[in-house]
């Protein structure tokens, strides 16, 4: 559990210092139109928070695959503070990484949701035609996040950043930083760090696997056993499929895997009856899709398994929406073991659970996918070679 607000910056601080011989790596990738730089530093700057303290990439951070690289907070609650000591999110930050390639939210007729950004899909990409972009401009105010008070305040730190102000002007035009053209600069940030976000430093197609395809590369024999096991015995292509040159491995939809509570997540202290609703949760505050609501309760965005190991094992990563699982062995297993292990007797720890073999509730428990995962029927070695297949789906491999 979270000790302290001062315990948790320090382990930032530790993480930013580390960050900075990541940034230089990124910085040596091919090079970024003007407005792929502007978004970038945007992304970086964490003055565009309410106490200057928490930038874009404190929560997705490109040394952990674009998502959050703080150990001690991965281990545990796997939900980063905000600007605002105290404030925390109720989710695990969600990667960055080919979140740009995601489709503008919509249903097909069998009632399947597709598209948008965020665990839940709310960035729909209705507004902008963009749900990245949609996506980039939650944060700065959310006071859970970076906390900014207004648009207004987030465009006049923009237009004033000292290194790259003028840039904006000339990206978007000079009159961009009138004061009568506030709501055009919100946009143009949001577009601005999507631009970024979709450069070829972030959806970069740089892994093993993608070496492998194009002969760069060979998987070893453990490897390969892993991708067979992947497509065929594990179910994984169903959701995680990897077609094509450039594999997503993900098919952008929404899925109630019966992930358990994460008892350290310390949306607990001050709601101890949090349930997350999901994608179900969003439609719910919509008169065109509240009809799907109740269907879709529980279910959160497929995310994409590229650079799931990136960091590995220097950084202790988090997976699921709510950062449950510590570790890709474990989540694997209970892809595996699901409907097959006896039922926890309380909310235990991802820790707790395999020491007891046992795996907790689900958080939600309606809408469960029970048809793709829960008795797989994997050996202990079967599942170690998906582990070891997914970790070469980390981007910058050398061969």
């Amino acid at each position: 559990m979270y000790k302290t607000s001062k315990r948790l910056f320090f382990a930032a601080f530790i993480a930013v210092l580390g960050m900075s011989l990541v940034v230089s790596a990124v910085a040596a990738s091919p090079d970024l139109t003007a407005k792929e730089e502007l978004g970038k530093a945007i992304f970086f700057d964490e003055s565009l928070s309410l106490n200057k303290n928490q930038s874009c990439a404190t929560c997705h951070a490109p040394e952990a695959g674009w998502t959050g690289a703080v150990p001690e907070i991965n281990a545990h609650g796997a939900v980063y503070e905000g600007s605002i000591p105290g404030a925390f999110g109720d989710r695990k930050p969600p990667s960055a990484a080919y979140a740009t390639l995601s489709p503008i939210l919509y249903v097909d007729r069998k009632g399947v949701f597709t598209g948008g950004n965020f665990w839940d899909g709310r960035a729909t990409g209705e507004t902008l035609g963009n749900p990245a972009a949609e996506q980039a401009k939650g944060p700065f105010l959310n006071p859970k996040e970076q906390a900014l008070p207004d648009a207004t305040e987030l465009v006049a730190r923009v237009c004033a950043a000292p290194t790259y102000g003028n840039l904006f002007r000339q990206v978007w035009g000079s009159p961009i930083c009138d004061p009568a053209n506030v709501a055009a600069a919100y946009d143009a940030i949001g577009y601005s760090i999507a631009a970024y976000e979709g450069s070829s430093e972030v959806n970069a197609f740089t892994s093993k696997f993608d070496l492998a395809r194009k002969g760069k590369a060979k998987l070893t024999k453990e490897e390969q056993k892993g991708y067979a096991l992947f497509q065929g015995k594990g179910g994984c292509k169903a959701c995680h499929p990897s077609n094509g040159q450039k594999a997503l491995f993900t098919d952008f939809t929404f899925d109630n895997l019966g992930i358990p509570k994460n008892p350290e997540n310390p949306v607990y202290a001050y709601n101890p009856s949090f349930i997350d609703p999901g994608l179900g949760g969003y439609l719910a505050s919509r008169a065109d899709y509240a009809a799907f609501a109740d269907a879709n309760l529980g279910k959160q965005k497929v995310p994409t398994l590229r650079n799931v190991g990136l960091g590995l094992p220097r950084i202790v990563k988090a997976y699921g929406h709510n950062g449950y699982f510590k570790s890709l062995e474990a989540i694997v297993h209970f892809y595996n073991t699901r409907d097959v292990l006896d039922r926890c007797p309380g909310a235990y720890t991802e820790a707790q659970a395999l020491a007891a073999n046992c795996w907790p509730a689900p958080e939600v428990s309606a809408n469960l996918n029970t048809a793709e995962l829960g008795n797989l029927g994997l050996t202990p070695g079967e599942e170690a070679a998906i582990v070891a297949f997914l970790k070469t789906l980390s981007d910058g491999y050398v061969p």
